[in-house]
């Protein structure tokens, strides 16, 4: 085993010296397997997948030789690493979080509710109506998953109807209560996708199909999963768990493809007996920042699976719908609680953004790339990557009418409600064709000058990247720095609040942030702006990938362009995030 190839961080090191202390030897094997695993996991995968890119006779010795450490065990020993038959090692916690992670869902898939049939099936025909078209109502078909089983997933690209489908499946679940109090606790990553799941709640709660009084008990306060489990920053654990579950019936997660492995564990761990679980999200969406691909695991992203017999007739009964039948050999355990939502609403047939994001999704690069140089769709556009000097130069366009608007409200809502119809984004932190660098250009384009003393400046659009519980500013919040509307100089630093005015803090008492102009993709997940600038590196790499690509454009409702190098975009739709995991050999067989 060789770390060359790897750039290690002195975490990596100082864990390989821990372990070939805690091993009483020297050997340089051991050390590099410590150090390997400790660096992948720091990369977001959950394991060291052994048997990748190695021949069978090479990987079956490194096995044996490792399987004689006493600081490697088998799964279930106590030890510091695991390695599992497959060859994947791992960071204990980590085969931990896993296995108990599968282990539960695995539980929850298997459980049917018991219902009032007649009762569901009249709600579910009253507030999912026949669409004019002939097909299945995939839509229709979900609400009637999450009420009928403990465990749900709803996946879904953007515009699909996640949001809609879930208040109304909230609504069956209040009327099949029948006069009992339903505690539900709807949760998301972070701050900003838990403000947008509670404005996209009230906006579905106008109009639904069913009484007053069923729709004033749907709940609409929504948290992060942090704050649902009662984290606590000087401990780092948290105040709900197996010992102390929280006191729901139900627990709805958005954006579940932004959650890393160990709080997805953690948050199933502190489910109640006879809880719910229901988690809307975008399977082909990048994976979290940290460890793990958990929804696109528990989904199976790639396969296609479908109903058992007997729950699809049970589906069939309740609907009235007539679904697709499929070869029952290809059912599996949490085939009964997966339904992918594929109808966009949003992006219909004259979308060039919608055909556009359906071929990066289908790792058809050359036709993409075709699609945005042409000339049939007029929302979305490719232009080749300027050098750094000609840099400022390009963004000037794009930044003074993305942002002119922004710039010149005065209002705090009103540039509020501006900024969020024009965004950059980017795949990297840091250089040129970076958050940094486009940053630094629109700035320069704009004419940003900070006032004496520090980085602060009227119209200084800012995003938060700390958890603050105490001032309620959560990491993903974005707000603007303006004077007091008073009529005083102070800044005061301007975020949207809950009932959908705007409230304000000093500067010097925000959290971590930072200038948001520019944004990585990553950070861009669970948001939507008019239109969007994307700005891809000017080398190959990893991160790049199909996935990026496809979140990028879905952050677009109107206009996407895109800035790159041909053969990279074509390169990158081809590439698929690769994250080790054992989750989904083990949820899926």
């Amino acid at each position: 085993m060789d770390t060359t190839d790897l750039e290690l961080t002195d975490m990596d090191r100082h864990f390989a010296d821990f372990v070939c202390r805690l091993a009483d030897s020297r050997d340089q094997f051991l050390w590099n397997a410590a150090a390997s695993v400790s660096n992948a996991t720091g990369r977001g995968n959950v394991c060291l997948d052994l048997a990748t890119a190695r021949d069978e006779e090479g990987t079956a010795t490194e096995l044996e030789r490792l399987r004689s450490f006493p600081v490697i065990g088998s799964p279930g020993a106590a030890a510091p690493l695991i390695l599992d038959r497959a060859g994947r090692l791992y960071l204990h916690r980590y085969w931990e979080y896993e296995a108990r992670l599968a282990a539960a869902l695995l539980a929850l898939g298997r459980e049917e509710c018991a219902v009032d049939e007649e009762l569901l099936r009249e709600g579910v025909r009253r507030l999912f109506p026949h669409p004019p078209i002939a097909e299945v109502d995939w839509q229709r078909i979900a609400a009637l998953v999450a009420v009928c089983r403990r465990f749900a997933v709803i996946s879904g690209g953007p515009g699909t109807g996640k949001t809609s489908t879930v208040v109304k499946v909230l609504a069956l679940l209040v009327e099949q209560a029948a006069g009992e109090r339903l505690h539900v606790a709807l949760a998301a990553p972070t701050g900003k996708a838990a403000a947008r799941l509670r404005e996209s709640i009230r906006a579905a709660k106008e109009g639904l199909a069913t009484s007053p009084a069923i729709r004033d008990r749907i709940p609409e306060e929504v948290a992060t999963i942090h704050r649902l489990l009662g984290y606590n920053p000087r401990s780092g654990g948290f105040r709900h768990s197996r010992e102390n579950p929280l006191p729901v019936d139900a627990v709805v997660v958005d954006e579940a493809s932004m959650v890393d492995l160990p709080l997805m564990a953690r948050l199933v761990d502190a489910l109640p007996a006879g809880g719910r679980l229901i988690l809307l999200g975008d399977k082909d969406q990048l994976a979290s920042v940290e460890a793990g691909a958990v929804l696109g695991d528990i989904c199976d992203t790639g396969q296609v699976h479908a109903f058992s017999a007997p729950f699809r007739e049970r589906v069939e009964r309740l609907s009235g719908e007539r679904l697709p039948v499929v070869d029952a050999e290809k059912t599996a355990s949490l085939s009964d609680s997966l339904v992918v939502l594929t109808r966009s609403y949003r992006f219909g047939g004259g979308s060039g953004i919608g055909e556009l994001a359906r071929l990066v999704n289908e790792g058809r690069g050359e036709d993409a790339l075709a699609l945005l140089k042409g000339e049939a769709f007029g929302d979305i556009r490719w232009h080749g990557l300027p050098t750094e000097t000609e840099m400022a130069e390009r963004l000037r366009g794009p930044v003074v009418a993305g942002y002119g608007e922004f710039r010149a409200a005065d209002e705090p809502a009103q540039a509020l409600e501006a900024l969020g119809r024009f965004r950059i984004l980017c795949a990297h932190r840091h250089g040129p064709y970076g958050v940094t660098g486009l940053n630094a250009a629109t700035e320069q384009i704009l004419g940003c000058q900070a006032a004496t003393g520090g980085d602060w400046y009227p119209g200084r659009p800012v995003m938060v990247a700390e958890n603050d519980y105490t001032i309620g500013l959560f990491n993903g919040d974005t707000g603007i720095i303006l004077p007091d509307p008073d009529g005083s100089e102070r800044l005061y630093a301007f975020f949207p609040d809950a009932a959908g005015g705007v409230r304000r803090h000093l500067p010097l008492r925000l959290p971590g942030h930072g200038t948001v102009f520019a944004m990585t993709v990553h950070k861009s997940q669970g948001s939507e702006f008019d239109r969007i600038l994307v700005v891809l590196p000017d080398r190959t790499s990893e991160i790049v990938t199909r996935e990026l690509i496809y979140t990028a454009v879905t952050r677009a409702r109107h206009g996407v362009e895109i800035w790159g190098r041909e053969e990279l975009f074509v390169e990158a739709a081809s590439r698929r995030v690769g994250r080790s995991s054992g989750l989904r050999d083990l949820l899926w067989g």
